[in-house]
């Protein structure tokens, strides 16, 4: 599978922004796809994840702010994609977030595949 991960850059506090990712490389309508971000100096965590049956799950810190969705469900070799839309943001959501794909959805998540990052930015 791969990812490419698009739509960031520089937002003010209470802005919106809604990052995109397209992937392609396998049946695309069996894959989970999901968010993390990683913030300077901190580990990588968790955001959002849309599985095959459009269950979703958010962390806490960023529900009923965030949104994920997801379009196509076409065979292999066919780009389909999946969106982070971003409201109501905060300095502490500055980050680096990375499309992330698996085959199963858990707690905790560890995607298999990754795609590069694309940074957000939120400052006055």
């Amino acid at each position: 599978v791969q990812l490419q991960a698009s739509g960031g850059g520089l937002v003010q506090p209470g802005g919106s922004l809604t990052l995109s990712c397209a992937a392609s490389g396998r049946a695309f309508g069996s894959l989970v796809m999901g968010w993390f971000r990683q913030a300077p100096g901190k580990e990588r965590e968790f955001v959002a994840a849309k599985t095959w049956r459009n269950v979703t799950e958010y962390s806490d810190s960023v529900k009923g702010r965030f949104t994920i969705s997801r379009e196509g469900a076409s065979g292999d070799g066919v780009k389909n994609m999946a969106y982070l839309q971003m409201r109501n943001l905060k300095p502490e959501d500055t980050a680096v977030y990375y499309c992330v794909s698996d085959v199963r959805y858990r707690t905790p998540w560890n995607p298999m595949y990754w795609g590069q990052g694309t940074l957000v930015t939120v400052s006055s």
